[in-house]
């Protein structure tokens, strides 16, 4: 039986921290609503209230890998501290400003961008502290009460920010946005995380940040993961772009008709998050995928042919739940395939592919809007979607939940006749096998796993080849950047994922291996 959707709320930091993401996903959604209304009765109202997603998107494209590496590489929790008040000061700072009536839509949209910084920096440290909270088993559940986070705010805050702005105006919006950053850092002053010292010294910044992007590229699970999350995220964002205009010019409806819109997503998001272990039951991860597209692409083209607001509410209930269903799943996917040493760099990568399709999305489908009309731009993202669904038979999710990302230190200690600076570098080390003619083909198979393992965890340059001089002898050959980098291969980013492949490959060899480190002759140079 999977692990109820709610057992991580038992612990107690966990359920602190999670509500208070609660009140700063309202307070989030809650803004999105006050500043595309104050949009929507503008000229060019198609690109600007999408150019607000765009701006709250984009700081995630931009920044989401440097603020993964600096989630790896400082205390995540006084990061996130200090992030919140950045937020909360440019909350306040956009009351003000639309209280006096100084809000045109360059600085609307500028200030945007900035809390959309915020939230760049925000994310990828927030998704890496979860592990810590919750046990290796609750991760998943731990995942879908995020989705649920995410979504009950897009039920409660688009409806209350609706109410608001019809009655107080979009300034009181933004102030229960500024407020609720305000509880986030106080929930995050009160968290005091048990962690042991760190054994090894933190990782250099711009080293930090090459060896994530290392990680992606040699991960084809990875690579996989994100590909999905893209051929989603892209035709997906049509509705969230498109959906003010949908309510105030072809549906007619005022703000707090939008926000009844958006509250309809919500709440069969949550619903779907209560039903998503039954639904793991009966399908596959890919089956979900599939099934969840269908659904969304189905209501996508509702949305451009039934301009009906009670047709309208009732079909946008189970697009909810099919977003959460294939985004939860795809985010829990990632969170259980990835290491620690690397986690918030890998979410960062998720992150950036997640904000970017939504960002250039959204302006790729207003800007079709204005082209054409609402309808050929959602009936668009339509057909998109469902092929992109369709596409699931060709290159499915790779179930991740059995395989082992627990560190594994079994490579033996280095022990040098030469002394090494930890910044001594390139350092090339070479492994040397015998391997009998009758295993040799397997033995090259098996050796690519390794390849992609010594990539993975630092190598910039991998490579098998045979010994000319020996009919049976192969050595593998790979470059790391620094000695300190092949010193963290062998403490802290091994994983019994590594450890399997090399045990393959080295399980068709015989005889001793011999292992050599080659540093450089002049280390000026």
């Amino acid at each position: 039986m999977p692990a109820s959707a709610w057992a991580p709320l038992r612990l107690a930091a966990f359920r602190s921290l999670w509500l208070a993401v609660l009140a700063s996903n309202v307070g989030t959604w809650m803004q999105t609503v006050g500043a595309q209304w104050l949009l929507v009765h503008r000229p060019n109202a198609s690109t600007l209230v999408a150019l607000v997603q765009t701006a709250s998107m984009l700081p995630v494209l931009l920044l989401a890998l440097p603020a993964g590496a600096l989630a790896d590489t400082f205390d995540r929790r006084r990061l996130l501290i200090a992030v919140q008040c950045f937020l909360a000061g440019v909350g306040v700072l956009l009351t003000a400003l639309t209280a006096t009536g100084r809000m045109p839509p360059a600085l609307l949209l500028s200030l945007t961008f900035a809390l959309g910084v915020g939230q760049a920096l925000t994310l990828p440290a927030w998704q890496a502290v979860i592990p810590e909270l919750v046990p290796r088993a609750q991760l998943v559940s731990a995942s879908a009460l995020g989705s649920i986070s995410v979504n009950l705010a897009r039920a409660v805050g688009p409806a209350v920010a609706g109410v608001l702005v019809a009655k107080a105006g979009a300034a009181v919006v933004f102030a229960v946005n500024a407020a609720s950053f305000v509880i986030f850092a106080l929930a995050l002053l009160r968290w005091r995380p048990d962690r042991p010292d760190r054994e090894t010294e933190p990782e250099r910044f711009a080293a930090a940040l090459r060896a994530g992007g290392r990680y992606v590229r040699h991960s084809p699970v990875v690579r996989r993961i994100l590909l999905r999350a893209a051929l989603v995220v892209v035709p997906g964002s049509a509705l969230w772009a498109l959906l003010p205009l949908v309510a105030g010019h072809r549906l007619g409806l005022s703000a707090s008709g939008y926000g009844l819109l958006l509250a309809a997503l919500g709440a069969g998001a949550v619903a779907g998050a209560v039903v998503l272990p039954r639904i793991r039951q009966v399908f596959s991860s890919s089956q979900r995928l599939l099934l969840a597209g269908l659904l969304y692409a189905g209501v996508l083209l509702v949305l451009a042919l039934v301009p009906v607001p009670a047709l309208v509410v009732a079909a946008l209930v189970p697009a909810g739940l099919a977003w959460m269903t294939v985004l939860s799943g795809i985010n829990a996917a990632m969170q259980l395939f990835l290491p620690g040493w690397v986690r918030a760099r890998g979410l960062s990568v998720y992150q950036m592919v997640f904000a970017g399709g939504q960002a250039l999305g959204a302006v790729a489908w207003g800007a079709l809007s204005e082209l054409t009309s609402l309808v050929v731009a959602l009936a668009a993202a339509g057909v998109v979607m469902a092929l992109g669904a369709v596409s699931v038979l060709r290159w499915p999710l790779r179930d991740t939940r059995g395989v082992d990302q627990d560190p594994a230190i079994y490579w033996p200690e280095p022990h040098l006749a030469l002394e090494a600076h930890p910044r001594t570098g390139p350092v090339l080390v070479t492994v040397s096998y015998t391997v009998p003619p009758e295993r040799q083909a397997a033995f090259v198979a098996a050796m690519r796993a390794v390849g992609r393992s010594r990539r993975r965890t630092g190598a910039m340059r991998w490579g098998l080849f045979r010994v000319g001089e020996r009919e049976h002898g192969f050595v593998e050959v790979y470059q790391v950047p620094s000695w300190e980098e092949h010193l963290r291969q062998h403490s802290d980013r091994l994983t019994g994922l590594d450890r399997a492949a090399e045990e393959r490959a080295r399980a068709l060899a015989e005889g001793p291996v011999g292992v050599y480190h080659l540093l450089p002759a002049d280390p000026q140079d």
